[in-house]
C-alpha cells in the first residue's frame, strides 16, 4: 500500500511489543523488528488498537510502531495528491460537442470531410477539457497506452554477502525485499533483514547502503518530498533493538554516496514501545508518541521543529485526517460510549468534543475519521457513517458492509478503499459501493500493502494479482472509480511464436513479488521478490 507515492499511501508507526519490534499497521504502518539479534528478519505487522481490528492506510501517511508480532507489512505511502475531477465514464452531453455520425459516399469521400475530420478532433479535445465524462474516457485511453509494452529490462541486486558494511551475520544473509521507494534517479530497496540499499536508475548499479553503522537494522523508509530527503527508521544492536531511531539524508548526498551527512531526527525523544512515530505528507506533520513521558508530539515534516505537545493519559489512539487529528479515549466503565475529540492539526485547538453512543456488549471493529466523516462499526453491527459537523448519520447494513481487513483513504475522490483477504471494493461516504474489480484479485490474501499502489492522481490502482490458475502472479492495473482494468502485465501466451527469453523473463520477474512500486516520473515499475532482486519494468529501453 501510496495514493500515489504510495497508497497515500496515511502514516506509518513502528511500535515495540514485549515479543520484540513489530510493524503494525495503523494508518501507514512499518515493518516489525524482532528484539532478540537473532530474529530481526522474521518482520511482522498488525493493527493492535484497542479500539480497532482493522488497518487504515489514509493515503499519505506512514505510521511505524511496535506492537504485535501477526505477520503483516509496511504500508506504502503513495498519494496525497492530485485529484481526478471525473463521473461517470461513457456519459456524454448532448447538444453542439456531440459529433454526427460519417456516411461514406458511393463515389468516394464527399467535399468536406477533412474539416469534419478536424471537427471531430476539435470535439474530443473539447469533451475532454469541458465533460467530466470525457476526462474519464481520455485518462483511461492514455493509461491503457501508459503501459502498453511494458516489460522487465533490468535487474538490481540488493543482496552483497562480500561487503564490509554490516558486522551482523543476519545482515548477510539474502532476503526478501519488503519495501521499495523511488526518488528522481534513485531507488531504494529494503530487505526484510534490514538491509537498505540505493541503487542508480540510470546505471544500474549499486549507490551505496543506508545503513550508517554496523549494527544498524533499517525497519521503514519515507521519501520526504518536502525536503528532497530519505528518512530511515532504524534499531540497534547496542540498545538490544528496543527503541526506533530516525535519520534524515538529502538526496544528493546519496548520490554522492555519502549517506554519512544526514542526521538523526526526534533525539529527545524515548520511542520504546508503546512508542511510535508517524510522517504525514499530506499535512506536512510528524506525530510521535513517548511512553515513557506520555506525551505526544506533533513536529514540521519541512524543518523537523517542534510545533506543540499533547499530554493526556486517558489517550488510546489518535487518527489522522486532512487538517485534523480524532483523539479516541478509553470506552466508559458501562461500555455505552467512547470520548472523542478533534484538533486541528495546525495548531493542536479542540474543534469539538463529543461522545458516540455503543452497543455496552459489542466490541469496536474500528473507528476512523476522514475529514468531517466519523465510520464506526462495531461487532456484528452496521457501519455508522456520523458528520460531525451536522450530526448526520447513515448506516450501512453489516450484511452489506463486512469489516475489512484494511482501509486507504481517498482524499481527492472523497472515497475510500475497503481490503478484504483478496478482494478490493471502493466506497463513498453515503455507504454506497462505487465499485467493484474486474480483474483485481490479491496475489496475497493478508492485504499486504508493499503490493499495491495508488497513483498520485488517486485514480489508478497497480497490485500484484492472481493472474488465472497460473503458477506466477500479474501487476494488474485499474481504474479505481469505475473499477475496470486498465492494463494487465502478465508473461506471453505460449506458442511457436513466442520468445522463449522473453517469456523466462516475465516469469522469473513475475515469481514470488513480495514488494511492488511505481514511478510516476519514468514510468516504471519496480518488483521485489524473495530472492532480494528488484526487477524494473519499463517500456521504453
Amino acid at each position: 500500500m501510496s495514493s500515489g507515492r504510495r497508497a497515500q499511501e496515511s502514516g506509518t508507526q513502528l511500535r515495540l511489543s514485549d515479543a520484540g519490534f513489530v510493524a503494525v499497521p495503523k494508518r501507514k504502518r512499518g515493518a516489525g523488528m524482532g528484539k532478540k539479534p537473532a530474529s530481526p528478519c522474521s518482520a511482522s505487522s498488525a493493527s493492535t488498537s484497542s479500539s480497532s481490528s482493522s488497518t487504515s492506510y489514509s493515503s499519505s501517511c506512514k505510521t511505524i510502531d511496535t506492537c504485535d508480532n501477526t505477520q503483516g507489512s509496511a504500508a506504502k505511502r503513495r498519494a496525497s495528491s492530485p485529484s481526478s475531477k471525473s463521473s461517470r465514464a461513457g456519459l456524454r452531453p448532448a447538444g453542439p460537442f456531440t459529433s454526427a455520425p460519417q456516411h461514406k459516399h458511393p463515389n468516394g469521400p464527399r467535399r468536406g470531410t477533412r474539416v469534419r475530420a478536424q471537427r471531430n478532433l476539435a470535439t474530443k479535445l473539447q469533451l475532454r477539457e469541458l465533460s467530466a465524462a470525457g476526462c474519464t474516457a481520455f485518462k483511461a485511453r492514455t493509461s491503457e497506452q501508459r503501459f502498453k509494452g511494458i516489460r522487465p529490462c533490468g535487474i538490481l541486486d540488493a543482496h552483497d554477502p562480500g561487503t564490509d558494511d554490516v558486522k551482523l551475520c543476519f545482515l548477510r544473509r539474502r532476503s526478501k525485499v519488503v519495501e521499495i521507494v523511488a526518488a528522481h534517479d534513485l531507488v531504494f530497496g529494503l530487505t526484510q533483514t534490514g538491509i537498505c540499499t540505493a541503487f542508480s536508475r540510470t546505471t544500474r548499479k549499486r549507490v551505496c547502503f543506508l545503513n550508517t553503522a554496523p549494527d544498524e537494522v533499517v525497519r521503514s523508509l519515507f521519501y520526504n518530498k518536502s525536503n528532497d530527503s530519505l528518512i530511515t527508521v532504524s534499531v540497534f544492536r547496542t540498545d538490544n533493538y528496543s527503541s526506533l531511531k530516525c535519520r534524515s539524508t538529502r538526496i544528493e548526498y546519496i548520490r554522492q554516496q555519502q549517506p554519512e551527512k544526514g542526521f538523526p531526527l526526534f533525539e529527545t525523544e524515548s520511542l520504546r514501545w508503546p512508542g511510535f512515530v508517524e510522517f504525514d505528507d499530506v499535512n506536512g506533520k510528524v506525530l510521535t508518541y513517548s511512553a515513557k513521558e506520555k506525551v505526544y508530539k506533533i513536529w514540521d515534516l519541512v524543518n523537523y521543529s517542534l510545533l506543540y505537545s499533547i499530554e493526556d493519559k486517558g489517550i488510546q489512539e489518535i487518527k489522522i485526517s486532512p487538517g485534523i487529528m480524532l483523539l479516541i479515549y478509553a470506552r466508559s466503565a458501562c461500555g455505552s460510549h467512547v470520548p472523542l475529540r478533534i484538533l486541528s492539526i495546525d495548531s493542536g485547538e479542540t474543534l469539538t468534543s463529543f461522545e458516540h453512543a455503543l452497543h455496552p456488549e459489542r466490541k469496536i471493529d474500528f473507528i476512523e475519521q476522514f475529514n468531517e466523516k466519523l465510520l464506526v462499526k462495531q461487532e456484528d453491527g452496521n457501519l455508522e457513517i456520523i458528520d460531525v459537523r451536522t450530526s448526520e448519520r447513515r448506516e450501512v447494513p453489516s450484511t452489506d458492509f463486512l469489516t475489512p481487513t484494511a482501509f486507504i483513504f481517498l482524499y481527492e475522490s472523497m472515497s475510500f478503499l475497503t481490503f478484504k483477504e483478496r478482494s478490493v471494493a471502493v466506497w463513498d461516504f453515503r455507504g454506497e459501493l462505487v465499485s467493484r474489480f474486474d480483474d483485481h484479485v490479491l496475489w496475497h490474501p493478508d492485504c499486504n500493502t508493499n503490493n499495491i499502489y495508488i497513483s498520485s492522481g488517486q485514480e489508478l490502482i497497480i497490485s500484484y494479482c492472481k493472474n488465472g490458475d497460473a503458477p506466477t502472479g500479474s501487476i494488474n492495473v485499474s481504474d479505481i472509480l469505475s473499477g475496470k482494468s486498465v492494463a494487465k502485465i502478465a508473461p506471453p501466451k505460449a506458442g511457436a511464436a513466442t520468445d522463449a527469453r522473453l517469456l523466462g523473463e516475465f516469469n522469473k520477474g513475475l515469481e514470488n513479488v513480495t514488494a511492488l512500486f511505481y514511478n510516476e516520473d519514468l514510468n516504471e515499475i519496480y518488483t521485489g521478490n524473495r530472492a532480494g532482486h528488484i526487477v524494473i519494468w519499463s517500456n521504453h529501453r
